[in-house]
């Protein structure tokens, strides 16, 4: 008696003889295993980006936080006193070397100026008055000299004249000595009325101003506060154990508040150094050309070395792929990926020191390494 078969076993059963008892289902199967075979082997090489495993110098460095100091802060001083008439300048202008700041007024000057001059003229004709009455009185006096030893020879008149020419020569000397403080005094006068307009003596901005017009001023008293900003230095205050680099006219990077690396001198190094912090301060100079207007006390990192320069193997981070607890680099190596692991050392900017693992001359490749495989074909171009 046959053994009855469930319905739905019976179906499957016969869907099962349907797929195997036809052939053309069983060619097509095999002939698309061979295409995607073949595609794979005829897949194209992969395009990458490399860049070369270098040796260069590697200078270890420190960031010490400084600021941005001016050689030239401080109060521009009325010279003279007197009342302000005028105030030319605001806070925040900026102004040239000799600009006019600030007028005081010269009434009193002008007037001492006048009368300098009317001395001036005064004691010139004293001068010429006394010199011509010397220049008469000589020639009597050579006159009566050639009479001596005759019997018409007037002895009490030729000693007369001696005593004139004495006098005239007092009188001259006397008319010129007033002369010369006539023109001393004339010249007091002029610079008192310099004086009268204050000027800045150095290009600088104004930061403050301490009178205004209608203002009476005396002699020292503040008329505007200046800073010169072309005259910025960089100050750092340097561990003592770290002076060894900073040597007068050494080159060491500083770095400004957006990322900037800019050149900076050391220029001195103050021989005070701190009790507390065991730091010593640190002058550089540095070109600011091209940069945002700095600012006094703005900051600024200055990286300090801590060695020797010394040479290292590097490549560039972008090579670097994380495996398993490690570094791996892929290199190119006859026209193929091939993968190397890697020992790394100190970072260098964009680059890392190799310890072990890469050689001089390695092409190691930066874009395009995520997706390679082990032996895969690669075209290779320089990275940008």
């Amino acid at each position: 008696m046959p053994i009855p078969i469930p319905v739905r076993a019976r179906a499957n059963t016969a869907l099962q003889l349907r797929r195997t008892s036809n052939p053309w289902r069983t060619t097509f199967a095999a002939a698309l295993g061979l295409l995607v075979c073949a595609g794979a082997s005829a897949q194209r090489a992969a395009t990458v980006q490399v860049d070369e495993v270098v040796r260069e110098p590697l200078t270890q460095t420190i960031p010490i936080l400084g600021r941005l100091v001016t050689n030239d802060q401080g109060v521009v001083a009325a010279t003279v006193a007197g009342p302000v008439t005028t105030v030319h300048v605001r806070v925040g202008d900026r102004i040239e070397a000799g600009a006019l700041i600030a007028e005081l007024n010269a009434d009193r000057r002008e007037a001492m100026i006048a009368r300098s001059q009317s001395d001036l003229s005064m004691n010139k004709a004293r001068l010429a008055a006394a010199a011509a009455q010397l220049s008469i009185s000589r020639g009597e006096m050579s006159r009566l000299e050639k009479l001596k030893g005759s019997a018409a020879f007037p002895r009490a008149r030729y000693e007369d004249q001696q005593h004139d020419v004495v006098r005239f020569t007092s009188a001259q000397a006397e008319a010129a000595a007033a002369l010369s403080r006539t023109e001393a005094e004339l010249s007091m006068a002029r610079i008192e009325l310099a004086r009268t307009q204050v000027r800045a003596p150095y290009n600088a901005v104004i930061t403050r101003r301490h009178v205004s017009p209608g203002a009476y001023v005396r002699l020292g008293d503040a008329v505007v506060s200046l800073l010169n900003v072309d005259a910025l230095e960089i100050e750092a205050d340097v561990p003592s154990n770290r002076l060894s680099g900073l040597t007068n006219g050494a080159v060491v990077k500083a770095q400004l508040d957006g990322g900037t690396l800019i050149d900076a001198t050391v220029r001195a190094v103050i021989p005070d150094e701190d009790p507390l912090t065991r730091t010593r301060k640190v002058r550089l100079q540095a070109d600011f050309t091209g940069q945002l207007a700095g600012a006094v006390n703005q900051s600024i990192t200055v990286l300090v070395p801590v060695g020797e320069p010394r040479d290292v193997l590097s490549v560039h981070k972008d090579a670097l792929i994380a495996r398993r607890g490690g570094q791996m680099v892929f290199v190119i190596q006859d026209g193929k990926a091939s993968p190397r692991t890697v020992q790394l050392g100190e970072a260098v900017g964009a680059r890392f020191e190799v310890l072990g693992g890469l050689k001089p001359g390695d092409m190691a490749v930066v874009r395009g390494n995520e997706r390679l495989r082990p032996g895969q074909a690669v075209k290779t171009g320089k990275k940008p």
